[in-house]
């Protein structure tokens, strides 16, 4: 059983490059079941739309986690509510539409459930995610409910992430970090079982500042005359993690690096 996560899918380049690229790479890698981040996924980078969505899961995306831009498109608060395999974190202020965990059938038949939560420090205000976390963990439990487990943790610092990694360790297959849009090179399995990694990275063209048009971005830390933020467009790399997952105990064999294309060394 494996599993691809692609980190924070970054506008059109992002985009275009999972919809060329994907399928074979599922193909290639015999991946099972993938799970992407799609909360930059938009043209003009921030937030997702339908049309971006249903493309995502035309070439072989299996469920959208997002973040603190996912509201960023109006529309998304009625999408997100028809389509059960785009998520928003768990642990968004009470009655937020659509939900923050699902379960869902990979292609060889097995359970995965997606766990979607969001950081609390420097990011946009939402619930306590330890809370949050810990009630989960009360209520649902690996092999029972899941026989897969991937927890994407949208947020800021490392220290946050590696202690969620650890909370979850031998509760989880996966516990990997998104938002930062660098790949962290920290994939490990941790003591009891649970795959980790800081974060997964971005699929978004690197010649850039975190996917965003760089030129624009110098003028900003330079306070001259500048534009909104807005994509780079060059080509992307596709960033992020491939899990070996034993079925039996729903915990993780190995994980290995992502990084295919673009200006990134491809490990692919």
């Amino acid at each position: 059983m494996k599993i691809l996560f692609l980190g924070d899918i970054v506008g059109v380049s992002g985009c275009d490059a999972v919809k060329k690229h994907l399928p074979s790479i599922i193909n290639e890698s015999k991946i099972n079941f993938v799970i992407a981040n799609g909360e930059n996924a938009a043209n003009d980078g921030v937030g997702i739309t339908e049309e971006i969505s249903n493309n995502l899961f035309n070439c072989g995306v299996d469920v959208i986690t997002t973040g603190n831009h996912v509201w960023d498109h109006k529309e998304t608060v009625t999408h997100i509510e028809r389509e059960k395999r785009l998520l928003r974190p768990l642990n968004l202020p009470q009655f937020s539409p659509g939900k923050g965990f699902g379960v869902y059938n990979s292609t060889n038949g097995l359970r995965v459930g997606v766990l979607n939560l969001m950081g609390n420090i420097f990011m946009k205000k939402c619930d306590d995610v330890f809370e949050t976390a810990q009630k989960f963990i009360l209520n649902k439990s690996l092999k029972k409910d899941y026989d897969i487990l991937v927890v994407d943790f949208h947020g800021e610092i490392t220290s946050e992430k590696m202690a969620m990694g650890h909370f979850f360790d031998g509760k989880a297959t996966l516990v990997v970090g998104t938002h930062t849009h660098v790949p962290t090179s920290d994939t490990m399995i941790l003591k009891n079982g649970t795959a980790y990694q800081s974060d997964a990275g971005m699929c978004g063209d690197y010649n850039s500042v975190i996917g965003m048009n760089k030129d624009n971005s110098l003028n900003k830390f330079l306070k001259k005359n500048s534009q909104k933020h807005y994509p780079a467009i060059g080509e992307a790399s596709l960033c992020g993690s491939i899990i070996q997952c034993d079925i039996e105990t729903g915990l993780a064999k190995n994980i290995k690096q992502f990084i295919y294309g673009g200006v990134l060394k491809n490990s692919h």
